[in-house]
């Protein structure tokens, strides 16, 4: 057999275990519970108390429903024809939400690498989870990751994501090869006030899913002059036993009294602190806001910006924007930071 047909025949049975996988989430959600799920989903709780069932059910979800292989085939459809390769990529994983990196151990698997993983400590059980469903399918996925909680050792490339910190130290030390380096971002929304209700649901998914701790959540918003805030407020309502969260609740009334102390003004629902500030990232439980008198104002801000933002939430079709309700819900293609990781993986 030519060595094409092997790649391809290998690629095949790796996307049909990817399949496996999506099928085994979505009958998760479907109650038909498998125990290897039910164990990992009550051990990830166990060890970080912002992974909530709910959070936790919210990625599989995701992950369930762009794991199929017409949707995986149709992705790597516009990539040159994936070879099974040798080569080593070391991943370097963060932790703030559940399966945040799983995006990349998908990427690189699927371009035919093996992969080193460097799981965050904050999530530790899940990905593994997922590998080991993977290999009852694939065996052969044995030999194509593996986890290591020291040094990625000799790699050919890296993916690595962290603070903007780390970030600068990642670029120092991984200068001598391909890599992907990822620091703090987060999500803004453009919001016109003609907003439909269906609308401001999802933009209230947007802000609170994942306590806001994603890089997709929405942090900061910009709003016509005299916006009416009880309409959002209105929206938001329905996430309002997020406050019930220890963690959660300790920094709403951390940043409260902050801000009261400062005697800054604020709107306050019980549950979410907003503050009108011109920065970009806003602390948990708090959203910042902006008025504006025209887009062009809102077109500046977010240029001037950019480096900082990671999705742009609105009713625009531009193909930068995000549509209200679907940050938190990303496609195999739609990649951090808008740098295609698979272009850097298939690159020799």
């Amino acid at each position: 057999m030519k060595n094409s047909d092997k790649s391809k025949d290998k690629i095949h049975s790796l996307i049909e275990a990817f399949d496996h996988l999506g099928e085994q989430l979505r009958n998760q959600l479907n109650s038909k519970v498998t125990r290897a799920l039910n164990e990992a989903v009550e051990a990830a709780r166990i060890q970080n108390a912002w992974f909530t069932p709910t959070n936790i059910y919210s990625a599989f979800r995701n992950w369930g429903e762009v794991l199929r292989r017409e949707t995986i085939s149709s992705w790597l459809s516009a990539y040159p024809t994936v070879k099974w390769s040798n080569q080593t990529v070391g991943l370097v994983l963060a932790g703030n939400l559940p399966l945040v990196g799983f995006h990349d151990v998908v990427c690189v698997l699927l371009s035919g690498h093996r992969a080193v993983i460097k799981l965050s400590s904050k999530d530790k059980v899940l990905i593994p989870a997922f590998i080991s469903i993977l290999q009852s399918k694939f065996p052969e996925i044995n030999e194509r990751v593996q986890f290591v909680s020291d040094q990625l050792g000799s790699i050919d490339k890296v993916i690595a994501t962290g603070s903007n910190n780390s970030s600068r130290y990642f670029s120092y030390y991984f200068k001598d090869i391909p890599h992907v380096i990822r620091k703090n971002r987060n999500s803004v929304a453009v919001l016109t006030g003609d907003e439909s209700d269906d609308q401001l649901a999802g933009l209230a998914d947007d802000i609170c899913l994942y306590f806001g701790l994603g890089c997709r959540s929405v942090s900061k918003i910009w709003v016509p002059k005299d916006y009416d805030f009880d309409i959002l407020f209105g929206a938001l309502y329905k996430h309002k036993d997020i406050i019930h969260h220890n963690g959660y609740a300790n920094n709403y009334d951390y940043n409260k009294a902050i801000f009261l102390m400062n005697q800054e003004p604020l709107l306050d629902n019980g549950f979410l602190i907003l503050k009108e500030d011109d920065r970009i990232s806003s602390p948990i439980a708090c959203l910042f806001y902006n008025f504006y008198d025209n887009q062009t104002e809102v077109e500046q801000a977010i240029a001037s910006n950019r480096d900082d933002i990671q999705c742009v939430v609105s009713s625009n079709e531009e193909n930068t924007h995000v549509f209200f309700g679907l940050a938190q819900y990303p496609q195999l293609h739609d990649y951090a930071d808008n740098i295609d990781t698979m272009d850097l993986l298939l690159k020799n």
